[in-house]
């Protein structure tokens, strides 16, 4: 299938934050979702982005049912390993259903690979939902080492009020 990836732009956000909630239903987590377009406008398009994001743009020839022809994205992130140095996170990496299977997919995460590569960072992480086997398979054929299993690494998040108490709990200026 004929299709170009490019970086996003700050125009690409309404189309970015429907796929996250497409990704978010498919991954049966949609009521998680809280972040707006605007939100990725101001956090991706700043003098500091949070966020670096590619997108997946087919011709307008096959633009999918609904009319859409950016049909995939991938949004990451630097991070810093002290045993290893530089290091990206890909947080999401989404294909529409209907352009999977085309190498769509394989396109989105090897550009994000070059760019790291290109950011001098050593390894690329992302984490990927335990039941998700058609996604662990994908990435497992890319050459990708599940830690969980190898290293028994769990992933640990903080938010909301248990967030709030630890920010609390810091020493005064």
């Amino acid at each position: 299938m004929d299709f170009k990836v490019r970086a996003a732009t700050k125009e690409d956000c309404k189309e970015i934050s429907r796929m996250i909630l497409e990704l978010a239903v498919y991954e049966k987590m949609s009521d998680q979702v809280k972040i707006t377009h605007e939100e990725l406008e101001r956090d991706g398009f700043c003098h500091h982005p949070f966020f670096e994001c590619l997108v997946a743009e087919v011709p307008e020839e096959h633009k999918s049912e609904e009319g859409c022809t950016i049909v995939g994205y991938a949004l990451y992130f630097y991070t810093y390993s002290t045993w290893k140095g530089r290091s990206v996170y890909l947080e999401d990496l989404y294909v529409m259903p209907e352009f999977r299977g085309k190498g769509i997919g394989k396109g989105l995460l090897s550009k994000v690979a070059e760019v790291g590569k290109k950011m001098q960072c050593v390894r690329l992480q992302l984490s990927v939902l335990d039941w998700n086997t058609p996604s662990r398979d994908f990435y497992a054929a890319k050459g990708a080492q599940d830690l969980t299993a190898s290293e028994g690494w769990h992933f640990l998040r903080f938010d909301g009020q248990d967030l709030d108490n630890l920010a609390n709990e810091a020493p005064k200026d």
